[in-house]
């Protein structure tokens, strides 16, 4: 397929002789480079049907499979099983008559329906852009698959009659939401009519082709004429009761278009009109439209049987459909002036009927009857004609003319405008538009009146534009609602503040997905040029319209009403703010409200949720790598001041042995070493608060760690022993419960999330300097001197940190004892080991001495 589409419903018809087995289904969104079966795996199985052998009907009829399926991808792969055997499949080949896909495009924005369905049909296997077995199969998306796509539909039908039943089909589900019954009845019985129509002149198309086949050309001609003189009656009879206007029939202009059968009602056409007489203007043949694969010349007994798996329909709007070579309908094809012929301008319009005559009585006081009934006229040439008529009218009107007269040539002009922007035949819409721009531009500003009648103007047309732009045809949607736009922006309109309030009207349920588009399109376009300043745009309405859209069964439509709820907080910040729900995890489960607060975020220079993880991420990395550098580094020291201690020991035991007895006498007591006196070694010592002690075996070490080191502390959320200049970062990026501390602007401390709005507004935090002035203390919250020297003063000194709740314990302890020290205890003091030493301090959170994660067992 030519984009990613989903596909709900895949037919196949079976040939009669040469017949697989079964036939699996695989899906992909990617062609490999190559097709071998080591690269098979890109392709998703969906399943496979199975295929009757069709010995019961001696090989003669076809089977039609239906699978339904949901699934999404751009590549289709059939794979054909072994044949069933038969006498006619001497070769034991396979086959496929045709293949139907229906689905509907993935990600296809409204606007550009049609460029899609254009670039979808070019891609066809030679099929052309007005081939009426594509038509029909693009109307929205649902999940309902209209009997008009099925591949039944188009065996039994003739193509341009098929073209003809799906366009009234699309009538007749505007007439329903528009809740124009009785047409929508009318409309329903004219295409069970043309139903049998059409399987009648497929059947006369099944006679011409085996006439051609026995080269009887005489018999050849005589159907081909019979079905030539049938489709124009049915033509002029759907003329006629006004079913269809001149563009939805083809047909050359001399084929006769008075209808030869007057029916007593207009809702019925006849069943089976019998031919005419052969008539020498019908030489003229139709121009044929290149049909759906047709079946050969085995295939003229194909509808005596037909096996089929569908399933009952459930009532909705129509998928597109993609036929075999080709996936959707080309966009309704609307009619310019130089396409179409003007038919019967020469001639005069019909008259009035009563019931116009009494809803036209107003304006046909003041324009005239002939000119209202060119108006109303069933020919789309004279209702044109009869709108430039009105717009030179107006333009000629002199200034000095009454106002009376000026009022009311104005209100029967916006009459007829009114009822000429529902006309469905482009030139006519376009001519009605021109009317009316030239009404509120020129003569309303020409001849001085009030803002009553662009009042008037205003609110006749506008309901009726708006209307329009849920048109099927994308042009026409896209005229009517640059025409609005225009309009809204015109000075004369712009100081009414009226059309904002068209666009803020509620979505309804049950209104066309195109129409829900184009209004939230629309009013997201006139947001930006007028704003919310006396516009008849407030944040009000435009906020109640914007998430009540939130909940639109259109994904496009919810799209769009995130686009206007960023672009009004840009603007209104606080404002918008109150009309959604709180920024929380709950909410954000939802994906809309995630991507307006993602949006806000920006909007506000503030990292979004998945940047903050992402900085989050960065920081534990860095953390740890950090870390295990200083690991390293230390481990590395530690092995250097072990070859040290080492290698005095060794010097003072060789000393010792060469050493007389008599120079020991006199030795009042051994010296050591320098090396030795400089380096003593790191047993028995805390590498972090300098203490020294017998006690200091790997396991008292441990209970130091734990309990009494001054320079340590444990975390109070998931006990684990940090340093407690680092404690701060462990809260942000280390602890098991980091995801609940943010960081304060101002003091630069980690606090609990939920306290952090009320700590930022109390202001009771003392601001933090940069790290190369002071150093920050997370327990008694006190800047100090810089370096890692001032740590051991401010959390072991005597003046120092009043919070650390090792050192307030170990004072009063100390005050209750007597002065001295004990036994097997050294005095801890401010300078730790003894200078000279350079024990390093570890900081980055390292919480390790040997290789140990400390932790309350």
């Amino acid at each position: 397929m030519v984009e990613r589409c989903r596909i709900r419903k895949l037919q196949l018809l079976a040939h009669q002789y040469m017949i697989p087995s079964k036939v699996e289904f695989y899906i992909s969104h990617c062609l490999p480079e190559y097709l071998a079966p080591f690269q098979a795996e890109r392709f998703r199985r969906l399943g496979y049907v199975s295929l009757c052998d069709n010995e019961k009907t001696g090989c003669r009829a076809r089977e039609l499979k239906s699978v339904y399926v949901d699934t999404e991808g751009q590549f289709l792969k059939l794979v054909f099983h072994q044949n069933h055997a038969n006498k006619y499949n001497i070769y034991n080949q396979v086959a496929l008559v045709a293949m139907n896909i229906i689905g509907d495009p993935v990600g296809c924005s409204n606007e550009s329906n049609m460029a899609s369905r254009e670039k979808l049909v070019d891609h066809s296997l030679g099929q052309r852009t007005e081939d009426p077995a594509l038509e029909g199969t693009c109307s929205g998306k649902s999940d309902h698959i209209s009997p008009l796509d099925d591949l039944a539909f188009d065996m039994y039908q003739d193509p341009e009659v098929a073209q003809i039943i799906r366009r009234l089909d699309e009538r007749k589900r505007d007439a329903v939401q528009q809740e124009r019954y009785d047409y929508a009845k009318k409309l329903k019985q004219a295409i069970a009519d043309l139903q049998k129509v059409g399987e009648r002149l497929g059947r006369y198309e099944v006679e011409k082709r085996c006439a051609v086949e026995k080269e009887d050309y005489d018999l050849a001609k005589h159907k081909k004429r019979q079905m030539e003189q049938y489709r124009a009656q049915v033509y002029a009879q759907l003329e006629l009761h006004s079913l269809v206007d001149a563009e939805l029939v083809p047909r050359p202009l001399d084929l006769p278009l008075q209808p030869l059968v007057h029916s007593s009602s207009s809702s019925q056409l006849p069943p089976a009109l019998p031919p005419p007489q052969e008539d020498s203007a019908t030489e003229n043949r139709l121009a044929e439209p290149i049909p759906l694969e047709q079946p050969s010349s085995h295939s003229l007994d194909v509808s005596s049987q037909l096996c089929s798996s569908d399933q009952p329909l459930s009532p909705s709007h129509p998928p597109r459909k993609a036929h075999p070579g080709a996936a959707v309908e080309p966009e309704k094809r609307d009619l310019d002036a130089s396409e179409a012929p003007r038919a019967g301008a020469a001639g005069e319009p019909e008259p009035l009927t009563e019931k116009a005559l009494r809803e036209a009585s107003s304006a046909i006081e003041v324009l005239g009857e002939a000119l209202v009934a060119r108006a109303y006229s069933k020919t789309w040439s004279f209702r044109e004609e009869a709108l430039l008529t009105l717009y030179q009218q107006l333009v000629d009107t002199p200034v000095g003319t009454p106002k009376e007269d000026l009022k009311g040539l104005l209100r029967a002009a916006i009459f007829l405008i009114r009822r000429s922007i529902r006309d469905i035949v482009t030139p006519v819409f376009q001519a009605a538009l021109k009317v009316l721009k030239m009404v509120i531009t020129q003569y309303i500003p020409k001849h001085k009146l009030s803002k009553v009648e662009t009042t008037h103007c205003v609110e006749r047309t506008v309901p009726v534009l708006l209307a329009r732009t849920g048109d099927s045809s994308a042009r026409l949607r896209v005229v009517a609602s640059n025409f609005i736009q225009e309009m809204a922006l015109c000075k004369e309109v712009r100081s009414l503040q009226m059309v904002p309030s068209y666009l803020v009207q509620p979505l309804k349920a049950n209104a066309s997905a195109h129409l829900a588009l184009s209004q939230v399109a629309l009013l997201a376009r006139l947001l930006r040029d007028l704003g919310t300043d006396s516009t008849g745009f407030t944040v009000d309405n435009v906020m109640k319209f914007a998430v009540r859209a939130l909940e639109h069964r259109v994904f496009q439509v919810r799209e769009m009403a995130v686009c206007v709820i960023l672009d009004l907080y840009r603007q209104h910040r606080s404002v918008v703010l109150e009309y959604l729900p709180p920024d929380d995890s709950a909410s954000r489960k939802n994906i809309l409200f995630k991507t307006i607060f993602e949006g806000f975020a920006k909007i506000d220079g503030r990292p979004t949720d998945a940047e903050i993880r992402a900085q989050r991420r960065a920081a534990t990395e860095e953390a740890e790598r950090r870390k295990k550098e200083e690991i390293k580094a230390l481990q590395g020291q530690l092995a250097a001041l072990k070859e040290l201690q080492d290698g005095a020991q060794e010097k003072g035991s060789e000393a010792a042995k060469t050493r007389s007895p008599d120079s020991d006498r006199r030795c009042a007591a051994p010296r050591s070493t320098p090396e030795a006196a400089e380096n003593p070694g790191l047993d028995n010592l805390c590498i972090f608060c300098g203490e020294r002690s017998a006690a200091f075996t790997e396991e008292g070490l441990d209970l130091h760690y734990w309990k009494h080191c001054l320079m340590l502390t444990r975390c109070g959320y998931c006990r684990q022993v940090v340093e407690i200049s680092s404690l701060t970062d462990h809260l942000l990026t280390e602890c098991d419960q980091r995801d609940g501390f943010g960081r304060c602007y101002r003091c630069s401390e980690a606090v609990p999330k939920e306290e952090l709005p009320r700590h930022v507004r109390s202001k009771d935090c003392h601001p933090a300097k940069p790290e190369k002035l002071a150093n920050r203390c997370p327990l008694c919250h006190e800047n100090f001197a810089p370096g890692e020297e001032a740590w051991k003063v401010h959390l072991m000194g005597p003046v120092g940190c009043t919070m650390n709740l090792r050192r307030t314990r170990l004072l009063f302890k100390a005050a209750a004892l007597p002065q001295g020290r004990g036994p097997d205890t050294a005095q801890p003091g401010p300078s730790g080991p003894k200078a000279g030493s350079k024990i390093p301090t570890p900081k980055g959170g390292l919480n390790k001495c040997s290789g140990r994660t400390y932790r309350k067992q």
